[in-house]
């Protein structure tokens, strides 16, 4: 299986600002890395009216858009899918990281911003591994800046030479 690294946290906590600002950190590192974005709600990335969309709509399990540059893959799923299912999709990269998905049980940062009400995860949460916060937790994690996106990203490249 790839490295799988969580970034979890409250609604708000700053997860896909990090994880925004972390991916052209650690590509100069040397890395590549995918991230799987979970959400709540249906999602609807395709476009009503374009063929696409259509040939969803008329029962095609799958419709892959493809050009010269990128792809995209529209799949029906009858449940949701496992981590296992979902990393079987991605190409073999150096890291995949997992914006949400904070059940799942593989090692994670935790986001945690003070203006965010909502509590901890870490003191229940045995997969957090470090804290990326603007406050300071009691507790023996590594802490790490919110804002020090260099720090949180040598601690991710830090983390996965030491885990191989």
């Amino acid at each position: 299986m790839q490295k799988v690294l969580g970034i979890a946290g409250w609604s708000g906590s700053g997860k896909t600002t990090l994880i925004g600002a972390l991916l052209p950190l650690l590509a100069a590192r040397g890395l590549t890395v995918s991230v799987i974005k979970h959400s709540h709600h249906d999602i609807e990335l395709d476009v009503a009216g374009k063929d696409s969309q259509r040939h969803r709509a008329s029962g095609a399990h799958e419709v892959m858009v493809v050009s010269p540059y990128r792809f995209g893959l529209f799949a029906e799923t009858p449940q949701a899918l496992t981590l296992e299912q979902q990393l079987s999709r991605l190409a073999a990269v150096d890291l995949v990281l997992l914006e949400g998905q904070k059940t799942l049980p593989v090692p994670r940062i935790e986001v945690h911003r003070s203006a965010c009400t909502k509590p901890w995860l870490y003191p229940d949460d045995p997969f957090v591994i470090a804290l990326a916060s603007d406050c300071a937790a009691a507790t023996d994690l590594p802490q790490l800046p919110l804002d020090d996106h260099a720090a949180i990203a040598d601690f991710i490249a830090n983390w996965l030479k030491d885990s191989a």
